[in-house]
C-alpha cells in the first residue's frame, strides 16, 4: 500500500496532507472489513434503480453522463424516456441534435447531451457502435472524464477502477479524517488515492456503486445515520466525535447575479425564437431572444436595445409578463420578460444561429432552456388576456 504524497500538489496541501495522513495507518484486515462489509450492505440496502438492471455499456454510460450533477430522482424519467427514443448507441448517432436536445430539455448542463451524442457518432466511425472498453479509448470521446471512465469500465466491464464524486468524497473525508477541502482541485488526487487503495478488486463495479451509496443514503452532509453505518466501527470521524467537522471545504466567492431582459416579440399570430450557438452555454437550445441589462439602464429599454443588436428589428414593448429568477452553477439572473409588438427591420443575426417565426403551440416542438419554461405558463396567460400581437 502506497500513501506517498502527490508532488504536483502545492505547498499548502502538502503539509495538510501530512498533517492528516490521509490513509496512513490503515490495515489490511481493515480494508477487508471495508470491503465486505460494505458490499454486505449493499446487496441488502441498494435502491431499485433502472440502470441497476442492465449490463449494457451505452444504457450504464447514459445514466452516468445524467448523474453527473443531477438528482437520482430528476434523473429516472429523462434516463427512461432517453433510451426509448435513443435504445443504442447507432440510434442516437443517427439523431439530429435538435432531437437530442429536445429529449434533454430541462435536465440541464446541455453541453452532456451535445457531447454524448458527438461519442455516439465517434463510436459508430472509431468503435463498430460500440463503448469502447480501454480506458484511453473510452476518454477520447467528448465529455468522458475519469470519472465517467472508470464508473463505465468498473460497473459495465468490471475493470479495478475506483471512482470519486461528491458522495464518495464525502464517505472517506468521515472514514480517514482526511483534512484536505474537498472542493479543493489539489485535494482530488489524494482522494482518489484513497478510493484506490480500498477498492474491492474482485468486484469493483458493485464497491463503487456502494460508496456512492452510503453517501447518499447513510454518509449524507448533513444529519449522518452513523448508527446505520455498515463500517461505523472502523470511521475515524465517528470514534472521535467529530463527524460534524468533515468533510471540510473551502468558502467560494459569492455567485454574482445578473439581470436580463427578454422579448416576446409578436408579428400576427407568430412569435420570434432564435437559437444559440451550438458551443457554450445552453448550446443549440431555442430561446426568445434579449440580454444583460446594462448598469443605470432600465430593463425595458434593454430589450429593445438588445432586440435590435440581435436580430436588427425595431420593436415596442406593449406589456410586463414576468420576472422569473433561476441559477446555474456559477451566477444567477434575474429575467424580466415583456411583450413586443413588431414595428420594422428585417431579421439580421448578431450571435444567434437561426431564427423562427411560430405560434404558441409550436413551443413544445424546440427545445428551450429552463429559465424559458418558467415563463410559458405567464406568456400563455398573458396571450390570452391581452392585446400583445399587431392584428
Amino acid at each position: 500500500m502506497s500513501t506517498a504524497l502527490p508532488l504536483s500538489l502545492p505547498p499548502k496541501y502538502r503539509m495538510e496532507a501530512r498533517m492528516n495522513k490521509t490513509i496512513e495507518g490503515i490495515l489490511p484486515e481493515d480494508i477487508g472489513r471495508i470491503q465486505n462489509q460494505l458490499l454486505e450492505w449493499y446487496a441488502g440496502n441498494k435502491r431499485d434503480l433502472p440502470w441497476r438492471h442492465t449490463s449494457d455499456p451505452y444504457h450504464i454510460l447514459v445514466s452516468e453522463v445524467m448523474l453527473q450533477q443531477t438528482q437520482v430522482r430528476t434523473v429516472i424519467p429523462y434516463y427512461q424516456d432517453f433510451l426509448s427514443r435513443f435504445p443504442s448507441v447507432s440510434h442516437l448517432a443517427e439523431a439530429t441534435l435538435q432531437d437530442v436536445l429536445k429529449a434533454w430539455e430541462g435536465l440541464g448542463y446541455y453541453a452532456r447531451a451535445r457531447n454524448l451524442h458527438w461519442a455516439a457518432r465517434m463510436m459508430m466511425t472509431d468503435h463498430g457502435g460500440r463503448v469502447p472498453e480501454d480506458g484511453a479509448s473510452i476518454q477520447h470521446l467528448p465529455g468522458i472524464g475519469d470519472y465517467i471512465a472508470a464508473a463505465v469500465l468498473s460497473i459495465a466491464f468490471g475493470q479495478a477502477r475506483a471512482v470519486v464524486d461528491g458522495n464518495v468524497k464525502r464517505v472517506l473525508a468521515r472514514l480517514f479524517c482526511m483534512a484536505l477541502p474537498v472542493n479543493a482541485t489539489p485535494a482530488h488526487k489524494l482522494f482518489q488515492a484513497a478510493a484506490s487503495t480500498i477498492l474491492d478488486e474482485r468486484n469493483p463495479g458493485d464497491f463503487n456503486q456502494a460508496m456512492m451509496e452510503l453517501g447518499a443514503l447513510i454518509c449524507r452532509p448533513d444529519g449522518p445515520e452513523c448508527s446505520r453505518c455498515p463500517v461505523r466501527g472502523i470511521c475515524r470521524a465517528l470514534l472521535t466525535g467529530t463527524t460534524d467537522v468533515y468533510p471540510r471545504r473551502e468558502e467560494r466567492k459569492a455567485v454574482p447575479v445578473h439581470h436580463v431582459s427578454v422579448g416576446i416579440v409578436w408579428r400576427g399570430n407568430r412569435v420570434l425564437i432564435t437559437r444559440r450557438k451550438t458551443e457554450g452555454l445552453l448550446g443549440g437550445l431555442w430561446e426568445f431572444p434579449g440580454g444583460k441589462v446594462k448598469e443605470l439602464e432600465d430593463a425595458e429599454a434593454a430589450c429593445i436595445r438588445e432586440l435590435k443588436e440581435e436580430t436588427n428589428i425595431v420593436v415596442e414593448v406593449t406589456g410586463h409578463i414576468s420576472r422569473v429568477n433561476h441559477a446555474y452553477t456559477h451566477f444567477k439572473i434575474v429575467m424580466d420578460v415583456f411583450c413586443c409588438r413588431y414595428l420594422s427591420g428585417r431579421i439580421k443575426l448578431a450571435g444567434p444561429t437561426a431564427h423562427r417565426w411560430i405560434t404558441l403551440q409550436e413551443i413544445d416542438n424546440y427545445p428551450f432552456p429552463k429559465a424559458n419554461h418558467k415563463f410559458f405558463k405567464a406568456l400563455f396567460n398573458y396571450a390570452e388576456g391581452a392585446v400583445c400581437s399587431d392584428s
